[in-house]
Parts: structure tokens; C-alpha cells; sequence
């Protein structure tokens, strides 16, 4: 039986460790730092652990015999917590440091993506704002203006037009906007079409793919207003044909990985391709991501079956090929419950009210919140994702809201239409 330790405290990594607790083959699940809902799930155990101290990892986890560590978000994957973890001997599921550049770098990112034609969007890349501005000139619009390092999902910006499109160069570059991370910049074109996210779980040449899924990246219902990092998603996504898949697979998915065992980089983990997928059903990437989306998780791990501490190992061994993947076959959603200001101004500590009001065929995984005097509280931005599962998509959807309305804390703020696209 294993142990189990994920890094992390939001809605993934309570989705995460909900779905490892499930599993017929562990028999203790902990998580570092986690939040208010990891507290209260039977067989997990929160644990106060400085998640940026490796060798304090290492420690913990050599004292509790733990046989598997699973690294929710990305930037203890971008500081390399795999490769020191991987040689203190301890099984660690995701990417090394380089491989992890992926998502660390979007330059990384493009230049990998154009040297293994793998299809994205055409891009120039920048450190002045003279040659952005002077690369601008010609370019239709909108247009896609991107910070080169980890932003915590907030440095992508899309400009309408060229006058929006300087002054957020000028802020990413001259005024630090998004500090270090902004100091190098991407401007690529505008995609149109439906977006998806492509998730699989590599063993550095192997995979197995996830069940595909869409989430909903603006805040305001219609898929208008500030980008966020998710206020819903469902699975499986119906944009994404049976050809799609395949031809996904084909043109991003084993190229990828083929590539990065090329460049001496094999990629283990959890590997995450956002695409844009046009009207002629051609899929380019707009992203990658070395871990699973938040909120895609929650739905997905809902569904998912099989043991996903075994799926870990088997990647860990390079043995993926060995193994197969189970599925609910009914749909899955999840609506996020977020402070009233996301993503700008983000309230703390008001007491949720109703979690034990909703209906018991209904999944809340916790995001931001925490234990005070009793009472579970929001801790800012994304406090809550509701998930509910049934045959028919519209009745998950109606079953989400359900749950959702039997939660309040005063300052709730959530879309009324996560799933409309495949709906309609």
C-alpha cells in the first residue's frame, strides 16, 4: 500500500488527493500545504511543510515512508523538486527542471514548438519596446501579447487594438507589470476558433491521455471579460472529434514528446496542451503546461477510475505502455465559486456558508479557503469548484448550479453558463 504526498493547496491539488485517497492501493494520503477541504476528506492529512525547502520534502517524506510524491502546481516543477526529490530516491510524478521550461519559458515554449513543427500561432519575441512597437505596425488585430515566464496564469494579455497592444508592452517591459517574468515578452497572433485542453500523463516517451475536457478562461458568462485562470470546465469535451483526437495524438502529442527525448529532456508527468481548434477541425497550440489545469482537474478526477497512484508509478518507471485507463463514461462539471473581485481585488475570511447543504451526489473541491475558530472561510480568489456528474450534460450543469446555490459567503461570484458551448 502506498503513501502518498502532493504538493500544493488549490482546487487540482484537493482533486488530486480526493481522487489518490480513492485508490484501492493507498492507504494514506498527505498534502503540503493544502487547504480547508483537503482538512476534512477521510484519509488525508494535511501537513505544515516549507514546499520550497527540497530537502525538507525529502525529510518528510523519508520519516513517513511516503513511496510517491505528486506535484500539483508549477512552479516547485520549474525549481527542479523533481530531480532533487527523484535523486534522494523518492518516486516524484512530473517533469524534471529543464523539461519543465515548457511552461516556464513561453520562448522556450515557441522556439521548441517551431523546431519540431509542431503548428501554434506565428510569434515574435522581445526584450525592448522599440522592437516590440516596430513589429506591431503591420500586424492585424486582436493580437496576443504574452509574459515569458510563470505569471500565475495572469500574464497573457490580448490586445483589441494597436494603441492597447504598446501601452501593455510598455507595462510588461518598461513597468514591470509582471516583474521578472515580463522581462522578455511573446507577441503572437490572434487564434480563433474553440479551445481545448489536451491533457496526457508521459513516462518520457509512453502516454496515456486524459479525458479531454474545455474550460471556460474568462470571467463573465459568454466568454467576455478579464482572462482568468478558470471559471469552470467539463468533461469529456465534445469538441473534440474522435479525428481530432487522433490527429492531435499525430501532430502535437507524439511529436512533443519525441522532441523532448531528442533534445535530452524526456518529458515525465503530466503534459498539457491547450489548443485551438478551428472551424476545419486543425488544431494549434496556444500553450503548454507540465501539470494538470485548474480547473480541468476537478472534473476529470471525478471521472477517472482507475488508480492513479499506479499510473504514477508506471510513469515514474518508464512503463506506461504496461497499463490502461478507465473512465466514467457520464459527463462531468465543475462551476467555480470565486471572490466577487477576481481576478484583480481579492476579499479573505468571510465563512462559507451551506457546504453541508449540498446534495451528497455533488463534489466541492476547496481552492481558497481555510480553517478559522471552526468555520471553513475564503482565502481570496478562487475559493470553490462544484462538480456533478450525469449522462446528459445539461443535467450535470442543472446538478452544478444546485450545489452551488446552496453556498453563499456574501461576496460569491460565479458565470451562470460553464458549458453552454457544448450545450448549444
Amino acid at each position: 500500500m502506498n503513501k502518498v504526498l502532493v504538493i500544493g493547496s488549490g482546487g487540482r491539488e484537493h482533486a488530486l488527493a480526493w481522487r489518490l485517497a480513492q485508490s484501492t492501493t493507498v492507504e494514506q494520503v498527505f498534502v503540503a500545504p493544502g487547504n480547508a477541504g483537503t482538512a476534512i476528506e477521510d484519509g488525508i492529512d494535511n501537513v505544515v511543510l516549507d514546499v520550497n525547502n527540497h530537502q525538507a520534502v525529502i525529510q518528510f517524506c523519508q520519516l513517513q515512508n511516503v513511496t510517491l510524491v505528486v506535484v500539483g502546481p508549477e512552479q516547485p516543477l520549474v525549481d527542479g523538486m523533481v530531480d532533487d526529490l527523484s535523486a534522494a530516491g523518492i518516486p516524484c510524478f512530473g517533469p524534471s527542471a529543464a523539461a519543465a521550461q515548457l511552461e516556464g519559458s513561453k520562448a522556450f515554449a515557441k522556439q521548441f514548438l517551431e523546431k519540431h513543427n509542431i503548428p501554434t500561432a506565428a510569434y515574435g519575441e522581445f526584450i525592448t519596446v522599440a522592437e516590440a512597437k516596430t513589429y506591431l505596425q503591420d500586424k492585424s488585430f486582436p493580437i496576443v501579447i504574452k509574459a515569458d515566464g510563470l505569471a500565475a496564469g495572469k500574464g497573457v494579455i490580448i490586445a483589441e487594438d494597436l494603441a492597447h497592444a504598446e501601452a501593455t508592452v510598455e507595462d510588461m517591459l518598461e513597468a514591470n507589470a509582471f516583474g521578472d517574468a515580463g522581462s522578455r515578452i511573446i507577441i503572437e497572433e490572434f487564434l480563433q476558433g474553440e479551445e481545448a485542453s489536451y491533457i496526457v500523463m508521459a513516462d518520457g516517451e509512453n502516454f496515456l491521455a486524459m479525458a479531454t475536457s474545455q474550460d471556460h478562461k474568462a470571467r463573465d458568462n459568454g466568454d467576455v471579460g478579464p482572462n482568468t485562470g478558470g471559471m469552470g470546465a467539463y468533461s469529456p469535451a465534445p469538441v473534440v472529434t474522435a479525428d481530432i483526437d487522433a490527429k492531435v495524438v499525430e501532430t502535437v502529442i507524439k511529436p512533443t514528446l519525441a522532441g523532448m527525448a531528442k533534445d535530452g529532456m524526456p518529458f515525465t508527468g503530466f503534459l498539457y496542451a491547450g489548443l485551438m481548434i478551428d472551424s476545419s477541425g486543425e488544431s494549434k497550440v496556444l500553450e503548454f503546461n507540465v501539470r494538470f489545469g485548474d480547473p480541468e482537474t476537478q472534473p476529470i478526477m471525478t471521472r477517472l477510475q482507475s488508480n492513479l497512484d499506479q499510473l504514477c508509478l508506471a510513469a515514474i518507471a518508464g512503463e506506461l505502455d504496461q497499463h490502461s485507463i478507465q473512465w466514467d463514461s457520464r459527463f462531468a462539471i465543475g462551476v467555480v465559486m470565486a471572490e466577487a473581485g477576481y481576478p484583480l481585488g481579492n476579499d479573505k475570511g468571510n465563512v462559507i456558508q451551506g457546504l453541508n447543504e449540498v446534495p451528497a451526489d455533488i463534489k466541492v473541491f476547496h481552492a481558497g479557503t481555510a480553517q478559522q475558530a471552526g468555520n471553513v472561510v475564503t482565502a481570496g480568489g478562487r475559493v470553490l469548484c462544484v462538480c456533478a456528474l450525469d449522462e446528459d450534460l445539461k443535467q450535470a450543469q442543472q446538478k452544478a448550479y444546485q450545489g452551488v446555490k446552496a453556498i453563499s459567503w456574501g461576496s460569491e461570484y460565479y458565470r451562470t453558463d460553464i458549458g453552454f458551448k457544448a450545450i448549444k
